[in-house]
């Protein structure tokens, strides 16, 4: 018989067997028991600065393993710090477990200092929200792993009572089967393969399911069996290697990008969105095509709530188990269909390239095409909201899923610095690289500080124009005066040896292969300030 233990010991070590090994946070009494029982697991416990910058780098964990990220916060406050964090990975689909301390009960009925409802607050921005139990410990684990990985991933609450960490209980040790893949049958799989046999143009939009389902190959056979060409949304992006002559990019948010994808798009006999969840897009995707006058095939992991677009047939399930099955026999045995034989996708694939140039001799494209160059092509990048996230979603190749971490549906500021420190905590042996604004930096240079300590040598990128770029754009599109999207100077790179990383500010090309170069030698992170001019975005995105 299993000797009892802490509760917070049978979540800590459900958790473990899920495959954390980080978790992040700031501590306060309340949650010192979870502490310790992370790290008695075998869970690092690491500790950030803030709990909005924490969730973030357990998500870039979680990017590069798979396992459930796991953000620790304290009451009131601390829990507070994290809702952003939270919140995005409810929207970006991200399976986190966020660990929570509070009072007991019976203590909450009479003292009220930093006690709300923690519950409440989470319920809107997470799949469930649970108090943990003694008794209940290792079954309330397992829900929430289940239930944070399922379908669409996305955080799950756990409200920790402080007496409730430290009651020994026995484990249960259930155990929920994962359940097994289904793929389409029947009629409406005979007439989805019939559809595709008759398709002379198909066009596959392709989303962040494919990565879950682990689908990529099963997405490469696909569209070059058809013959193809695929897009996908900016979290997708390297679904397949973007090098693929049937590779189209990303897409999202660039209406520059869109004047050519979108009318692609619309000369297609045959839609077929494989995993697309379109909270990545803007409304310019919404309706793009009618049902009734194109046949749409919607693959995907859960029903369409959404009605941006709606479709001829929708199968809801596994992405790879539905395009294997849609491949009808006499194609699957290599006999490849030609398509878009008027060179539309050829054409498409030129347009792209010059309208997103790598040659300007200074500015935000060249800061992009020489980082690209200069540094491996396996390099994890990350990148925060902003004007430059844009065109770096458009210009930067991947060769692989999961090698361009962003926020592209909650799209918050202030992620790419903790995303990039997380993703080199579980893949010290990848380059890793940041992009940031300098106003998103600003928002978390603290952090910079934590990276010292655990001696990440990550680069971190900031475009420095002193401005809320797209914020300002768009106030002078709206014709309004400038107000609110400018600031002061700072100097980043001295910021960046303050907390004793490196510091380079460069201006041109040469200074930042320099920089680069010697950022890649480096043991300790790395702080390019690339200065670039106010309004460098214009008829770039």
């Amino acid at each position: 018989m299993t000797s009892p233990k802490r509760a917070a010991d049978l979540l800590a070590e459900r958790l473990y067997e899920a495959g954390c090994r980080h978790a992040f946070g700031m501590p306060g009494g309340e949650v010192l028991t979870i502490v310790d029982a992370l790290e008695k697991a075998g869970i690092e416990f690491v500790l950030c600065k803030h709990e909005n910058a924490a969730g973030f780098m357990a998500e870039g964990v979680h990017h590069m393993n798979g396992a459930p990220a796991i953000l620790v916060a304290t009451v009131g406050p601390g829990a507070m710090n994290g809702i952003n964090s939270v919140a995005n990975a409810h929207q970006e689909r991200v399976p986190m477990i966020v660990l929570t301390g509070c009072v007991d009960p019976d203590e909450a009925l009479t003292y009220t200092h930093q006690v709300l409802d923690h519950r409440r607050v989470f319920d809107e921005i997470t799949k469930a929200t649970f108090t943990l139990t003694a008794e209940g410990a290792d079954i309330v684990a397992d829900k929430a792993v289940g239930i944070a990985c399922e379908g669409r991933g996305g955080p799950v609450h756990i409200d920790v009572p402080i007496s409730v960490a430290d009651t020994m209980a026995a484990p249960k040790l259930r155990r929920r089967v994962p359940a097994s893949k289904t793929a389409p049958s029947d009629g409406d799989l005979a007439l989805a393969q019939s559809w595709l046999e008759a398709a002379e143009r198909p066009v596959i939009i392709a989303g962040l399911d494919v990565i879950y389902d682990e689908s990529e190959g099963a997405l490469l056979h696909f569209a070059q069996t058809y013959g193809a060409p695929v897009i996908t949304t900016y979290k997708a992006k390297g679904v397949i290697p973007e090098a693929h002559e049937l590779s189209l990019g990303g897409a999202g948010l660039s209406p520059l990008a869109d004047k050519h994808l979108l009318p692609l798009v619309r000369q297609a006999d045959l839609i077929i969105c494989v995993g697309y969840d379109p909270i990545e897009m803007r409304p310019g995707w919404r309706e793009v095509w009618c049902p009734d006058e194109v046949r749409v095939i919607d693959i995907t992991s859960e029903p369409n709530h959404h009605y941006m677009h709606q479709a001829g047939l929708s199968f809801i399930c596994d992405t790879g188990a539905a395009l294997q099955a849609l491949t009808v026999q006499g194609v699957a045995q290599g006999v490849a269909r030609s398509s878009w034989v008027d060179g539309e996708v050829e054409a498409v694939k030129a347009a792209l390239g010059k309208a997103f140039p790598t040659d300007d001799e200074w500015g935000p494209a060249a800061v992009i095409s020489e980082c690209r160059d200069m540094l491996p092509a396996d390099t994890v990048a990350t990148v925060d909201s902003g004007a430059h996230r844009i065109l770096l979603s458009q210009m930067w190749t991947c060769g692989s899923a999961r090698s361009l971490l962003q926020s592209s549906a909650l799209c918050t500021m202030g992620c790419a610095m903790p995303l990039a420190m997380g993703a080199k905590y579980a893949s010290p042996e990848r380059t890793v690289v940041s992009f940031s604004g300098d106003a998103g930096a600003l928002m978390v240079a603290g952090e910079w500080s934590t990276a010292k300590e655990h001696g990440l040598n990550t680069i971190f990128v900031v475009f420095v124009d002193r401005s809320l770029a797209l914020i300002e754009l768009k106030q002078r599109q709206r014709q309004m005066k400038n107000a609110g999207v400018d600031f002061m100077d700072h100097d980043f790179a001295a910021i960046g040896q303050a907390f004793g990383g490196q510091g380079h500010t460069v201006t041109t090309r040469a200074e930042l292969r320099a920089a680069l170069t010697a950022a890649q030698r480096a043991d300790t992170f790395t702080v390019i300030a690339a200065v670039i001019d106010r309004k460098a975005y214009d008829g770039r995105i």
